[in-house]
């Protein structure tokens, strides 16, 4: 039964991220923005929603025992990033090396992409202070979580002001697919726009209510902890599958969109969610959330060093993707 309700929580999921993230795309499109806006902001927010709203109604809607409840939220908010630096920018590369050729550069515009390394490794290192933090120093801890939500706010505001010389240099924004509700006959306009990012945000919603459940109740089943559980099925379950985009755009050589949505996608999940875990979750140094922790972070820094050299091939990935098999192995042998 748990499988079942998994499986309709993520198909409700996928659905209500994939008409969001159309709606986004032309909503960039209409606006005028360039790449690097619609991939690091609007598509980033866009797919990193399903994963977003399993920490958020865990913590603050979820039935079950709060002690659970709290394993499913940090697993969610830690688990995202780990997998968008480590597993999800490996099949990336293999599925460019396997289009592209072994040899082939990527070229996304680099000052987005170092922007975008160097806001998340900023907020992740105040997420992670934030883990030694006693627990009673309440005052500490909100000083961090607030300067958490700051830090995108400024990464937003550096991402768009970017965005008008991007645009003329030939980075704009052009959505790939028609507007979904324009199918039914609804006019291609704002209004449509806002409906269905309505729409799919609802279904995002109601299918991370059932996916908390699902998980909740299939860890026991397994004789498993949630925590565990919980850092390697929900990011794959819910983000994996919408960081298809990347692998298509890079497919196409639109490496700015590929690689935008995945880093933009690490500062949203780096920032705005750990400052949602340290006010109400313990948030406390486990095994596993430091073993998750400390890979995010060396995947992250090989990325960026990569980035400064302006040189990123397939091969440099596979590294990545060794990372995140550590961590499973890892992970299963604790």
């Amino acid at each position: 039964m748990e499988l079942w309700i998994l499986l309709i929580a993520l198909i409700l999921i996928l659905v209500g991220a994939e008409a969001f993230t159309n709606a986004l795309e032309h909503l960039g499109q209409r606006l005028g923005i360039s790449e690097g806006v619609t991939g690091s902001i609007f598509a980033a927010v866009g797919t990193a929603l399903p994963e977003a709203m399993v920490p958020i109604v865990a913590v603050l809607a979820s039935s079950g025992s709060l002690e659970i409840r709290h394993d499913v939220g940090v697993g969610a908010i830690l688990g995202a990033p780990l997998m968008l630096s480590t597993l999800t920018l490996f099949l990336m590369g293999m599925f460019a090396a396997h289009r592209r050729g072994w040899n082939s550069p990527f070229h996304p515009e680099p000052t987005g992409l170092r922007r975008d390394l160097n806001w998340f490794l900023f907020a992740f290192t105040l997420a992670t202070i934030a883990i030694f933090v006693p627990v009673d120093w309440r005052m500490t801890r909100g000083t961090l979580a607030l300067g958490l939500v700051l830090s995108y706010m400024v990464y937003l505001v550096l991402t768009i002001r970017a965005s008008r010389g991007l645009v003329e240099e030939g980075h704009g924004t052009e959505a790939d697919h028609p507007l979904f509700l324009s199918r039914v006959h609804l006019p291609d306009n704002l209004v449509t726009i806002s409906m269905q990012l309505l729409l799919g945000l609802g279904l995002i919603v109601g299918g991370a209510k059932g996916f908390v459940y699902g998980v909740e109740h299939l860890a026991s089943w397994l004789g498993i902890s949630t925590l565990a559980l919980s850092l390697l099925i929900i990011p794959v379950a819910t983000e994996l599958p919408e960081k298809v985009n990347s692998i298509i755009w890079i497919r196409r050589g639109r490496d700015t969109l590929a690689f935008g949505n995945i880093t933009g996608a690490m500062v949203f999940q780096g920032s705005l969610l750990p400052a949602l875990g340290i006010m109400l979750t313990p948030w406390v140094p486990r095994t596993e959330v430091l073993l998750g922790m400390g890979l995010t972070f060396f995947a992250t820094t090989y990325l960026w060093l990569l980035a400064r050299r302006q040189e990123i091939k397939p091969p440099h990935l596979i590294l990545n993707g060794l990372c995140y098999l550590a961590f499973v192995v890892l992970l299963t042998v604790l």
